[in-house]
């Protein structure tokens, strides 16, 4: 049985860490073989994304010292593991073992739809759920067909979701749309990135969603703070707590 080397993200760990605990929680449930090693620290992304290679190098170094023991790599969070997957060599050098690492480290809804072969879920989830198909997940792991290429229909989300009893998945106008986070973007351009946002609820409220689903937190974050702003009362739900919550509901 392989060994899994749990990555949880910083602002998961900070700020969601019922997150991170569901992972865990869905992985050991699978029969998995799962380890957090205590050491890990952030992978270096936010530093990256705003040219500070310098500093994000360290950070990169460490992960692959830490996680480079494990068969398999898996973190809740799209956007950490394409830092891993697909900006670490730009960082470290074209090393063997980085492509070895890359090659393992999975997103949560890959692991489970593309490795651990996930086809039939117990547990009901009865709510009319939209999903969010955060940028990174999309577009570098292509977790989901963005709509400018002409792909067979895939959604490793949705397929793992639709397992699920009673759940209504819905059909958003525009489902690949960005919400507006992108990090520090957020931060410089806080007028755009809040109206990208409420784009983006605005057409999960037209679809009838009781929850935004999806599989980064740190854009389910951001949706959420907007909605708590203008007290609606559609709630945010990580793909995991909804995989977990649902296994409560025989």
């Amino acid at each position: 049985m392989p060994t899994v080397g749990l990555f949880i993200p910083c602002y998961v760990d900070q700020f969601y860490p019922r997150v991170g605990m569901a992972t865990l929680r869905v992985l050991r449930r699978l029969g998995l073989e799962v380890d957090f090693p205590e050491e890990q620290t952030c992978c270096g992304q936010p530093m990256y994304n705003s040219g500070c290679a310098g500093d994000a190098r360290p950070l990169a170094e460490r992960f692959v010292r830490i996680f480079g023991r494990y068969d398999h790599v898996v973190a809740p969070s799209g956007s950490c593991v394409s830092m891993v997957r697909n900006h670490f060599r730009e960082l470290l050098g074209d090393r063997p073992e980085l492509g070895a690492l890359a090659a393992r480290t999975y997103e949560l809804c890959e692991y489970l739809v593309d490795v651990v072969g996930v086809k039939s879920l117990e547990g009901s989830f009865p709510r009319k759920v939209g999903l969010h198909r955060s940028c990174h997940g999309l577009r570098e792991l292509r977790l989901a067909r963005s709509s400018e290429r002409m792909d067979p229909p895939l959604d490793k989300a949705r397929q793992l979701l639709g397992q699920l009893r009673g759940i209504e998945l819905l059909d958003l106008e525009r489902p690949d749309e960005c919400c507006g986070f992108g990090g520090t973007f957020a931060v410089n351009e806080e007028a755009v990135s809040c109206l990208m946002g409420k784009d983006r609820i605005a057409d999960h409220e037209k679809a009838g969603a009781e929850i935004i689903a999806g599989y980064d937190m740190s854009c389910l974050m951001h949706l959420d703070g907007l909605l708590r702003r203008e007290r609606k009362p559609i709630r945010v739900m990580h793909v995991a707590e909804i995989l977990e919550e649902a296994r409560l509901n025989p």
